[in-house]
Protein backbone atom coordinates (compact mmCIF):
# COMPACT_ATOMS: atom_id res chain seq x y z
CA UNK A 1 0.00 0.00 0.00
CA UNK A 2 2.86 2.70 1.11
CA UNK A 3 4.46 1.70 -2.63
CA UNK A 4 1.08 2.56 -4.43
CA UNK A 5 0.81 5.74 -2.20
CA UNK A 6 4.17 7.01 -3.33
CA UNK A 7 3.70 5.99 -6.75
CA UNK A 8 0.59 8.25 -6.70
CA UNK A 9 2.12 11.15 -5.19
CA UNK A 10 4.78 11.43 -7.38
CA UNK A 11 3.12 10.73 -10.28
CA UNK A 12 0.25 13.80 -8.61
CA UNK A 13 3.06 16.06 -7.76
CA UNK A 14 4.59 16.46 -11.72
CA UNK A 15 1.22 16.93 -13.00
CA UNK A 16 0.59 19.27 -10.62
CA UNK A 17 4.02 21.18 -11.39
CA UNK A 18 3.00 20.78 -15.02
CA UNK A 19 -0.32 22.21 -14.64
CA UNK A 20 0.66 25.37 -12.59
CA UNK A 21 3.24 25.91 -14.93
CA UNK A 22 1.62 27.52 -17.59
CA UNK A 23 4.79 29.27 -19.54
CA UNK A 24 5.95 25.62 -19.80
CA UNK A 25 2.36 23.99 -20.93
CA UNK A 26 1.96 26.58 -23.46
CA UNK A 27 6.19 27.24 -25.05
CA UNK A 28 6.29 22.73 -25.63
CA UNK A 29 2.67 23.49 -28.33
CA UNK A 30 4.86 25.86 -29.93
CA UNK A 31 7.58 23.74 -32.37
CA UNK A 32 4.93 21.04 -32.95
CA UNK A 33 2.62 23.81 -34.16
CA UNK A 34 5.25 25.32 -36.15
CA UNK A 35 5.71 21.73 -37.91
CA UNK A 36 2.32 21.63 -38.20
CA UNK A 37 1.24 25.04 -39.43
CA UNK A 38 4.58 25.69 -41.75
CA UNK A 39 5.52 22.41 -43.30
CA UNK A 40 1.77 21.16 -43.83
CA UNK A 41 0.45 24.45 -45.55
CA UNK A 42 3.81 25.21 -47.52
CA UNK A 43 4.32 21.53 -48.95
CA UNK A 44 0.79 20.65 -49.05
CA UNK A 45 0.44 21.99 -52.82
CA UNK A 46 3.68 21.00 -53.89
CA UNK A 47 3.58 17.18 -52.39
CA UNK A 48 0.17 16.18 -53.34
CA UNK A 49 -1.17 13.08 -52.51
CA UNK A 50 0.70 10.29 -50.77
CA UNK A 51 -0.29 6.72 -50.62
CA UNK A 52 -4.08 5.76 -49.55
CA UNK A 53 -5.55 8.89 -50.65
CA UNK A 54 -3.96 10.62 -48.11
CA UNK A 55 -2.54 14.56 -48.58
CA UNK A 56 0.44 15.82 -46.92
CA UNK A 57 -1.01 17.52 -44.17
CA UNK A 58 -3.14 14.76 -43.12
CA UNK A 59 -0.40 12.67 -43.68
CA UNK A 60 1.54 14.86 -40.93
CA UNK A 61 -0.84 15.40 -38.41
CA UNK A 62 -0.67 11.73 -36.65
CA UNK A 63 3.01 12.54 -37.09
CA UNK A 64 3.19 15.80 -35.00
CA UNK A 65 1.22 14.34 -32.46
CA UNK A 66 3.38 11.60 -31.84
CA UNK A 67 6.43 14.17 -32.12
CA UNK A 68 4.61 16.03 -29.35
CA UNK A 69 4.61 12.77 -27.38
CA UNK A 70 7.95 11.63 -28.09
CA UNK A 71 9.41 15.01 -26.83
CA UNK A 72 7.79 16.32 -23.70
CA UNK A 73 8.44 12.02 -22.54
CA UNK A 74 12.12 12.17 -23.24
CA UNK A 75 12.48 15.74 -21.71
CA UNK A 76 9.73 15.46 -18.76
CA UNK A 77 13.36 12.95 -17.56
CA UNK A 78 14.79 16.16 -16.48
CA UNK A 79 12.05 16.53 -13.20
CA UNK A 80 14.96 13.74 -11.77
CA UNK A 81 17.52 15.38 -12.69
CA UNK A 82 15.90 19.09 -10.73
CA UNK A 83 15.15 16.90 -8.07
CA UNK A 84 18.43 15.20 -7.74
CA UNK A 85 20.17 18.62 -7.43
CA UNK A 86 17.86 20.58 -5.11
CA UNK A 87 17.82 17.44 -2.68
CA UNK A 88 13.93 16.44 -2.80
CA UNK A 89 15.29 13.01 -4.95
CA UNK A 90 17.27 12.14 -1.40
CA UNK A 91 13.87 12.53 0.88
CA UNK A 92 12.05 10.49 -1.45
CA UNK A 93 14.56 7.39 -1.65
CA UNK A 94 14.63 7.92 2.15
CA UNK A 95 10.96 7.44 2.13
CA UNK A 96 9.50 3.83 3.19
CA UNK A 97 8.38 2.94 0.34
CA UNK A 98 10.49 0.70 -2.85
CA UNK A 99 12.66 2.93 -4.71
CA UNK A 100 11.42 1.23 -7.89
CA UNK A 101 8.14 2.89 -6.91
CA UNK A 102 10.00 6.26 -7.60
CA UNK A 103 10.85 5.31 -11.30
CA UNK A 104 7.03 4.32 -11.84
CA UNK A 105 5.53 7.38 -10.62
CA UNK A 106 7.82 9.60 -12.44
CA UNK A 107 7.29 7.54 -15.46
CA UNK A 108 3.15 7.57 -15.71
CA UNK A 109 3.61 11.35 -14.33
CA UNK A 110 5.75 11.93 -17.27
CA UNK A 111 3.58 9.42 -19.81
CA UNK A 112 0.49 11.65 -18.35
CA UNK A 113 1.99 14.87 -19.09
CA UNK A 114 3.17 14.00 -23.16
CA UNK A 115 -0.63 12.85 -23.09
CA UNK A 116 -2.07 15.86 -22.25
CA UNK A 117 0.01 17.65 -24.68
CA UNK A 118 -0.63 15.56 -27.49
CA UNK A 119 -4.45 15.99 -26.87
CA UNK A 120 -3.95 19.56 -26.90
CA UNK A 121 -2.41 18.61 -30.60
CA UNK A 122 -5.30 16.33 -31.36
CA UNK A 123 -7.97 19.05 -31.22
CA UNK A 124 -6.51 20.57 -34.16
CA UNK A 125 -8.05 17.29 -36.30
CA UNK A 126 -11.15 19.17 -38.05
CA UNK A 127 -8.65 22.36 -39.00
CA UNK A 128 -6.32 19.87 -40.83
CA UNK A 129 -9.13 18.19 -42.47
CA UNK A 130 -8.79 14.77 -40.62
CA UNK A 131 -12.18 13.17 -39.77
CA UNK A 132 -12.07 11.67 -35.94
CA UNK A 133 -14.90 9.93 -33.77
CA UNK A 134 -15.13 9.85 -30.21
CA UNK A 135 -14.65 5.86 -30.79
CA UNK A 136 -11.37 6.93 -32.77
CA UNK A 137 -10.37 8.73 -29.37
CA UNK A 138 -10.92 5.88 -27.34
CA UNK A 139 -8.60 4.00 -29.47
CA UNK A 140 -6.09 6.51 -30.13
CA UNK A 141 -5.43 7.55 -26.50
CA UNK A 142 -4.22 4.72 -25.20
CA UNK A 143 -1.96 4.55 -28.33
CA UNK A 144 -0.70 8.10 -27.49
CA UNK A 145 -0.06 6.59 -24.03
CA UNK A 146 2.21 3.48 -24.76
CA UNK A 147 4.35 6.12 -26.69
CA UNK A 148 4.50 8.23 -23.90
CA UNK A 149 5.41 5.83 -21.13
CA UNK A 150 7.07 3.71 -23.40
CA UNK A 151 9.65 6.75 -23.93
CA UNK A 152 9.47 8.71 -20.84
CA UNK A 153 10.43 5.10 -19.19
CA UNK A 154 13.49 5.91 -21.39
CA UNK A 155 13.67 9.52 -20.26
CA UNK A 156 14.03 8.27 -16.70
CA UNK A 157 16.51 5.76 -17.13
CA UNK A 158 18.87 8.26 -18.48
CA UNK A 159 17.77 10.63 -15.90
CA UNK A 160 18.64 8.26 -13.57
CA UNK A 161 22.39 7.81 -14.36
CA UNK A 162 23.14 12.12 -15.34
CA UNK A 163 23.81 14.03 -12.36
CA UNK A 164 23.51 17.68 -13.98
CA UNK A 165 20.68 19.29 -16.18
CA UNK A 166 22.79 20.58 -18.73
CA UNK A 167 24.25 17.42 -19.18
CA UNK A 168 20.76 15.88 -19.48
CA UNK A 169 19.81 18.34 -22.12
CA UNK A 170 22.67 17.95 -24.71
CA UNK A 171 21.93 14.10 -24.20
CA UNK A 172 18.43 14.44 -24.93
CA UNK A 173 18.84 16.93 -27.46
CA UNK A 174 21.25 14.42 -29.35
CA UNK A 175 18.44 11.99 -29.17
CA UNK A 176 15.25 13.97 -29.69
CA UNK A 177 16.07 15.27 -33.18
CA UNK A 178 17.28 12.40 -35.12
CA UNK A 179 14.64 9.91 -33.08
CA UNK A 180 12.00 12.55 -34.93
CA UNK A 181 13.29 12.69 -38.45
CA UNK A 182 13.72 9.28 -38.40
CA UNK A 183 10.04 7.83 -37.21
CA UNK A 184 8.21 8.80 -40.43
CA UNK A 185 7.01 12.02 -38.89
CA UNK A 186 7.80 13.86 -42.16
CA UNK A 187 8.05 11.45 -44.82
CA UNK A 188 6.77 7.66 -45.26
CA UNK A 189 9.50 5.07 -44.28
CA UNK A 190 9.12 2.95 -47.80
CA UNK A 191 11.73 2.77 -49.84
CA UNK A 192 13.94 4.30 -47.88
CA UNK A 193 17.75 3.94 -48.55
CA UNK A 194 19.00 0.36 -46.31
CA UNK A 195 20.98 2.44 -43.87
CA UNK A 196 18.36 4.39 -43.23
CA UNK A 197 16.56 1.83 -43.35
CA UNK A 198 18.13 -0.02 -40.38
CA UNK A 199 17.77 3.13 -38.13
CA UNK A 200 13.95 3.84 -39.05
CA UNK A 201 13.13 0.23 -37.81
CA UNK A 202 15.64 0.45 -34.86
CA UNK A 203 13.53 3.53 -33.70
CA UNK A 204 11.04 2.69 -31.25
CA UNK A 205 8.97 6.11 -32.10
CA UNK A 206 8.60 4.69 -35.11
CA UNK A 207 6.43 1.92 -34.04
CA UNK A 208 4.20 3.94 -31.93
CA UNK A 209 3.84 6.87 -34.74
CA UNK A 210 2.86 4.23 -37.20
CA UNK A 211 0.06 2.94 -34.76
CA UNK A 212 -1.37 6.60 -34.49
CA UNK A 213 -1.39 6.92 -38.57
CA UNK A 214 -3.07 3.56 -38.92
CA UNK A 215 -6.12 4.43 -36.91
CA UNK A 216 -6.44 8.11 -37.50
CA UNK A 217 -6.33 7.97 -41.11
CA UNK A 218 -7.50 4.29 -42.05
CA UNK A 219 -3.88 3.56 -43.68
CA UNK A 220 -4.72 -0.37 -44.52
CA UNK A 221 -1.65 -2.10 -42.92
CA UNK A 222 -0.83 -3.40 -46.87
CA UNK A 223 -1.22 0.02 -48.39
CA UNK A 224 1.17 2.10 -49.83
CA UNK A 225 1.72 3.58 -46.52
CA UNK A 226 2.69 0.61 -44.37
CA UNK A 227 5.26 -0.19 -41.95
CA UNK A 228 7.06 -3.21 -42.73
CA UNK A 229 9.14 -5.83 -40.54
CA UNK A 230 11.28 -8.66 -42.12
CA UNK A 231 9.47 -8.39 -45.27
CA UNK A 232 6.01 -8.87 -42.61
CA UNK A 233 3.73 -5.23 -42.72
CA UNK A 234 2.98 -4.43 -39.15
CA UNK A 235 -0.88 -3.92 -37.33
CA UNK A 236 -1.41 -1.09 -35.12
CA UNK A 237 -1.65 -4.21 -32.69
CA UNK A 238 2.01 -5.43 -34.11
CA UNK A 239 3.16 -1.96 -33.15
CA UNK A 240 1.34 -1.69 -30.09
CA UNK A 241 3.21 -5.30 -29.04
CA UNK A 242 6.27 -3.87 -29.80
CA UNK A 243 6.21 -0.66 -28.03
CA UNK A 244 5.01 -2.66 -25.31
CA UNK A 245 7.91 -4.77 -24.92
CA UNK A 246 10.57 -1.68 -25.39
CA UNK A 247 8.55 -0.05 -22.71
CA UNK A 248 9.10 -2.87 -20.32
CA UNK A 249 12.54 -2.88 -20.88
CA UNK A 250 13.21 0.26 -20.56
CA UNK A 251 10.98 0.28 -17.11
CA UNK A 252 12.59 -2.44 -15.69
CA UNK A 253 16.14 -1.08 -16.20
CA UNK A 254 14.51 2.39 -14.89
CA UNK A 255 13.31 0.57 -11.58
CA UNK A 256 16.78 -1.65 -11.21
CA UNK A 257 18.49 1.56 -11.87
CA UNK A 258 16.54 3.58 -9.29
CA UNK A 259 17.65 0.32 -6.66
CA UNK A 260 21.19 1.40 -7.23
CA UNK A 261 20.67 4.60 -5.99
CA UNK A 262 22.63 5.77 -2.49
Amino acid sequence: MNNLLGIYTIWYRDLLRFWRDKARMFSSMIMPLLFLLVFGTGLNSRLGLFGDGVNFSQFLFPGIIGMTVLMSALMSGMSVVWDREFGFLKEVLVAPINRASVAVGKTLGAATISLIQGMFILLLAPIIGVSISISMVLILLPLMFMLAASLASLGVLLASRIKSMEAFQAITQLMVMPMVFLSGVFFPVTGLPAWMNILVKLNPATYGIDSIRQVMLGVAADGQLALSLFGYNLSAWNDVLIMAVFGAIMITLAMWSFSQQY
